[in-house]
C-alpha cells in the first residue's frame, strides 16, 4: 500500500532527524549546527509524510479517516525507532519500554481494527 510505504520512508527520514546527533559528532557540534541539520534532514520526510496522509485519507480515495492515519503513522514510527535504536544507537530497549511500545502498538491495532484493506 502506498500509504504505508511513503509513511515508513517519511519516518526514516524523521527519526534520523531528531536522533543522529546523540551518537558520534552530534555531541561536539554547536546546537545552531546540529538544528540546521536536522532541518535539512526532515525536509524530504514532509515531501513524503504529505503525500501519504493526502492519498490515504477517505476524502481522496484512501483507506483511512485521519485519525487512524495518525495512529498507523505512530506504530510505523515506534518500528522504525526500534530499529534506528538498535543499529544505530547500538542500545537495546529494556523490557518495561518494550511492553510500553507493545501497549502503544495494541491501540494502533484496535483503533485499524475491521478496516477492509
Amino acid at each position: 500500500m502506498l500509504t504505508v510505504a511513503l509513511l515508513i520512508c517519511s519516518n526514516l527520514f524523521m527519526t534520523f532527524a531528531w536522533y543522529w546527533h546523540l551518537k558520534g559528532q552530534g555531541p561536539a557540534w554547536p546546537l545552531w549546527a546540529i538544528i540546521a541539520t536536522s532541518w535539512l534532514i526532515a525536509l524530504p520526510e514532509y515531501c513524503l509524510a504529505v503525500p501519504a496522509n493526502r492519498f490515504g485519507l477517505i476524502a481522496h480515495g484512501g483507506p483511512f479517516t485521519a485519525a487512524q492515519l495518525k495512529v498507523v503513522q505512530e506504530a510505523i514510527s515506534i518500528g522504525v525507532f526500534l530499529a534506528f535504536l538498535m543499529f544505530y544507537l547500538k542500545e537495546l530497549p529494556t523490557w518495561r519500554e518494550l511492553a510500553g511500545l507493545a501497549l502503544i502498538l495494541a491501540g494502533a491495532a484496535l483503533a485499524i481494527s475491521g478496516k477492509k484493506w
